[in-house]
């Protein structure tokens, strides 16, 4: 039930699986989430038509390698949890795809059960809050 969007400069369909892979298994490893329940929109930005903009904020210095990951997901995880999604998912995205730690900019977006529709127009999860 995570829904992940993945937006990265220049990056190649092989690339743009693995780092869906890398969140996947992250969620999978850190939060439990079954290894079928994968939702994710993965998007390779040209720099021309469409680009990605950062600075180094933080003082994290960043390249075009970043790679820019928003997930949403229902709330109830500890902070611990989350820094080791956060982790997991900077160590997977180095592995999978070659991505810099430094480049994987993350965001969390959490909400309620009734947040979520399946399919059929139905709220599935509405009465499991």
């Amino acid at each position: 039930m995570p829904f992940v969007r993945i937006d990265a400069l220049r990056a190649d369909g092989e690339r743009l699986g693995a780092l869906g892979r890398a969140v996947h298994d992250a969620l999978t490893e850190t939060i439990g989430f079954p290894p079928d329940d994968r939702f994710q929109v993965l998007t390779s930005h040209d720099g021309i038509s469409s680009t990605l903009a950062y600075d180094d904020y933080l003082g994290v210095p960043r390249d075009d390698g970043i790679v820019y990951i928003a997930i949403t997901m229902r709330s109830g995880r500890t902070p611990d949890q989350k820094q080791a999604l956060y982790r997991r998912i900077a160590e997977l995205a180095q592995e999978y795809a070659g991505t810099e730690p430094r480049n994987v900019f993350i965001t969390l977006t959490e909400n309620t059960s009734i947040d979520w529709s399946f399919g059929y127009g139905a709220a599935q999860y509405a009465s499991s809050d």
